[in-house]
């Protein structure tokens, strides 16, 4: 019968990464392995103190998952024994990575779809000074595409900033709840002729009525105000795009029906990341095939990466993993 083993691990950053919540200097993981026999399935989740997460209660929410576990309980079962979030997430993904390893087939070959490819990621800029931010994209310049973090203050002047430091990019920013309807309405124009391509959750999830009345000159995404598909009716009318993060959606399964159901609505796919290795990226890249906008820059953002870890390319691109780290 399979065994469950977790542990905590901390993964310095390259630098402090700061958004409209604060800052940081370190990414608390936990990860998951569950063993059976010679083979044994791995999934990393990263705790997110906004949603009432911390290491404890999600090391604590998976040991209380140990039993049913370790009596052999499915993935299929999994989004009835807990609710989504990052403890289920990292136990979906092993238990995927798991069932990869069993069968001697890769993970995406239980959709009976074709392998994944290489895609483009963006590459995020934390919040600073305007210069700071404009030398940080002149030393990124080459890369396709480019996330600014946010918060209300030198909105447009810090989008200009890096706009002149990386002319070519595409460019995404991300306000993580920090905009007031004003501040929305006063900086999409000039987001427009800056040639911003997106912009991730400009309002606070649960008061973003606003966005229906607001002209959406730049697309607008839904991260917080979007964790699974009981989430999409609301969306309609606000936003034009959703952001799939696994530690939201509660793991891969739930992952790739809201994609599924996001198309059908009409909705267009951005599939992004917390802060983790590339053990936490690597099932996220099956979500990423064909998104509009991909976002899964985790292990470049850190001092170092799990070993093996995945490919990522100067030019933005970053690759399938081998079955050495999952699926």
């Amino acid at each position: 019968m399979p065994t469950l083993a977790v542990r905590r691990e901390s993964w310095p950053l390259a630098g402090v990464f700061r958004i409209s919540r604060g800052a940081r200097t370190v990414a608390h993981t936990v990860l998951v392995e569950i063993r059976d026999g010679a083979v044994a399935g791995r999934g990393e989740c990263v705790p997110y103190a906004r949603y009432g997460e911390t290491v404890e209660s999600v090391v604590e929410s998976i040991e209380g998952l140990r039993d049913d576990i370790e009596r052999g309980l499915a993935r299929d079962g999994l989004a009835g024994a807990m609710p989504p979030g990052a403890a289920r997430n990292a136990l979906d993904c092993a238990l995927w990575d798991l069932e990869a390893k069993r069968s001697g087939q890769r993970a995406w070959a239980a959709r009976r779809g074709p392998p994944p490819e290489a895609v483009v990621t963006a590459y995020t800029l934390s919040i600073d000074e305007p210069e700071a931010m404009r030398e940080a994209a002149a030393r990124h310049a080459s890369r396709p595409l480019l996330k600014v973090k946010l918060d209300d203050d030198r909105v447009t002047e810090r989008v200009a900033a890096v706009r002149s430091g990386a002319p070519a990019a595409r460019i995404i920013v991300d306000a993580n709840e920090a905009w007031s309807p004003e501040t929305l309405a006063g900086a999409l124009p000039e987001l427009a002729r800056l040639g911003v391509d997106l912009v991730e959750q400009p309002l606070p999830a649960g008061d973003d009525g606003a966005l229906a009345e607001v002209e959406r000159t730049v697309p607008i995404a839904a991260d917080e105000s979007c964790h699974t598909r009981a989430e999409l009716p609301a969306l309609g009318g606000r936003y034009d795009i959703v952001n799939i993060k696994l530690d939201k959606t509660g793991g891969l399964t739930e992952a790739l029906a809201l994609r599924d159901a996001a198309v059908a609505a009409g909705f267009g796919i951005m599939v992004g990341c917390m802060l983790g290795t590339s053990l936490a990226m690597a099932p996220a890249l099956l979500v990423a095939q064909g998104a509009r906008f991909v976002d899964l820059d985790g292990p470049l953002l850190l001092a170092g990466d799990r070993e093996p870890g995945l490919e990522y390319h100067p030019d933005g691109r970053v690759e399938p993993p081998s079955s050495d780290l999952w699926g």
